[in-house]
């Protein structure tokens, strides 16, 4: 692929993980890249590692912004912050996200259900409002959403987070048809298992793990750098010609069904709770 020198990114989320593994890959290929996080520590770190490694020879660069997603006014700060770098902006990673309390619906809390829609929604929508019209007067651009195999395949007990990961993929398809007449693309990638700290929470040797691994034909775990490699790949122009467009980075998990993690909170709920067929409690 050709260089992203003098082109301009937003990595949200690129602290960790997939964030700051999308964040790497495009500055090793000579992008200005702005990422954003709430914890700043984690942020410097990201900062760290790439200037200490042999990518940072590519002429690229990363700097950092404490900024939630999920509030308008520190969106439109990191747009600014962003444009400082080059004067336009090129591409976006909407990553930042999560999810909730592992329950199901019927036993879900109304705040952490609202908490996680807008984290991932939100967050998704208030970055497409405030970044299209750049990437237009930029002459186009590409804007990477980053779902989940749960934005379509079931994961029983998910709750807001499933629903939230499809609405990123909507959301997605929708601004590829409003903007794509201004040569602004919108894709979403859906990561399936990947090796981040939040995935090293699931002990390998529980019946949820096996539940990855029996409906993966790859039968394995991804990296933070598959991700990556995609995304770099939409957000060049390697891929200008595809837009509104869902793939799956996930060893081919996706043929299956999603992961099983009724074993992980049926021992404190009991079946019947979890069926519904009795209160909680009672």
């Amino acid at each position: 692929m050709s260089g992203l020198q003098g082109l301009s990114y937003i990595v949200t989320g690129g602290g960790t993980g997939i964030g700051a593994a999308c964040a790497t890959r495009l500055a090793a290929d000579g992008a200005a890249v702005a990422i954003c996080g709430r914890t700043e520590a984690k942020l410097t770190d990201t900062i760290a590692r790439f200037s200490a490694s042999d990518a940072a020879s590519g002429g690229g660069s990363i700097r950092a912004l404490v900024a939630d997603v999920t509030s308008e006014e520190d969106v439109q700060r990191l747009v600014a912050f962003a444009l400082e770098a080059t004067g336009s902006l090129n591409g976006v990673v909407a990553n930042a996200g999560g999810g909730g309390s592992i329950m199901p619906l019927h036993l879900q809390e109304l705040t952490d259900f609202t908490r996680v829609l807008h984290l991932n929604v939100i967050g998704t929508f208030l970055l497409v409002k405030h970044t299209v019209a750049h990437l237009v007067a930029a002459g186009g651009g590409s804007f990477v959403g980053m779902s989940s195999i749960a934005g379509t395949a079931t994961h029983p007990y998910f709750g807001a987070y499933t629903v939230s990961k499809a609405g990123i993929e909507s959301l997605m398809r929708n601004a590829a048809d409003e903007y794509g007449a201004s040569n602004v693309r919108f894709n979403s990638v859906r990561p399936g298992f990947i090796s981040t700290e939040i995935m090293e929470g699931i002990p390998r040797d529980s019946a949820v793990f096996e539940s990855y691994l029996e409906n993966t034909p790859m039968h394995g775990v991804g990296e933070p750098e598959d991700i990556a490699d995609l995304a770099r790949f939409l957000l060049g122009p390697e891929s200008h010609w595809i837009t509104g467009q869902a793939i799956g980075v996930d060893g081919g998990h996706s043929l299956r069904r999603g992961p099983d993690f009724g074993s992980f909170i049926e021992p404190f709920l009991g079946k019947d709770v979890m069926l519904a067929r009795r209160p909680l409690g009672g």
